[in-house]
Order: structure tokens, then C-alpha cells, then sequence
């Protein structure tokens, strides 16, 4: 009986052994995938400095003059001044829709026409509250 439980106990020994030895190489192919995707950042890093480096001497101000100058027949361009802008006077905006008249029908049910309230075509009607308080036209002086 204990030689069978002796060789049972050698198995699963041996297959945690084999168990951890293929996670521990699984472990280091993750880590050596992670390593190089971090090397690559790192390279995309670099390229893009060396970019924004081209970038800031190909914008330089007095290589965008020169270029300029020298394709002023083609492309006729000018330094942009103060009177090249408009005004919002000068913008066209779009005209404010007109309110659908409403439809009034014989016998039906919405707002009575304004002869019909109490006072006359004038007077306000009660759902809008009490009228505003008129504020003094003028300011007395000092």
C-alpha cells in the first residue's frame, strides 16, 4: 500500500515539476514580447522627436519668406494685414423662419381671439399673469 502511495505522490511531483516548467518559459516568452513592444515604443518615440524637429525648421519663419518670395508670381501670396478681415455686419446669416399663422377653425377648441378678452383688444389675459410694472422712463437729475 505505501509503495502505491509513494508512486502516486512521485506523480504529481512530477507533473507540478513539468507544470511550473511550462509556465516559467510561458512567463518568459510574455515578458520578452512585452520587452520588445516596449523597445519599439520607445523607437516610435524617438522618430516622432526627430519629426517634430523637422517640422519646426521646415516652419521656419524666415524659410516660409523666402519661399514665398520666391514663388510670388505663381502663387501670389501677401502678408496677412488687419484690413483683410470682416465684420459680423459682413456675414449673411440666414433670415429668422416666419411663425406659421395658426390654424383657426370654427367650433374648436385654442386661444380666443384677443376682442374677446375682458378689457378689450388690449388687455392682458389672466394665464399671463400680472402686466410688468412700468419702469420710469427718466432718471431724475442731480
Amino acid at each position: 500500500m505505501r509503495s502505491v502511495l509513494y508512486l502516486l505522490v512521485a506523480l504529481v511531483v512530477m507533473g507540478l515539476a513539468f507544470w511550473a516548467y511550462r509556465e516559467n518559459y510561458r512567463t518568459q516568452g510574455q515578458i520578452d514580447r512585452m520587452q520588445a513592444v516596449q523597445n519599439e515604443m520607445a523607437g516610435l518615440r524617438d522618430n516622432l522627436g526627430v519629426l517634430r524637429a523637422e517640422w519646426a525648421f521646415l516652419n521656419r519663419p524666415d524659410r516660409l519668406r523666402e519661399l514665398v518670395d520666391l514663388n510670388f508670381d505663381r502663387l501670389r501670396l501677401v502678408p496677412v494685414g488687419a484690413g483683410q478681415f470682416g465684420t459680423a455686419a459682413n456675414v449673411d446669416y440666414p433670415a429668422p423662419d416666419a411663425p406659421a399663422p395658426p390654424d383657426i377653425e370654427l367650433g374648436a377648441a385654442g386661444p380666443a381671439p384677443a376682442a374677446a378678452y375682458a378689457g378689450g383688444p388690449r388687455a392682458r389675459p389672466g394665464w399671463l399673469g400680472p402686466a410688468p410694472t412700468a419702469a420710469p422712463s427718466a432718471l431724475p437729475e442731480e
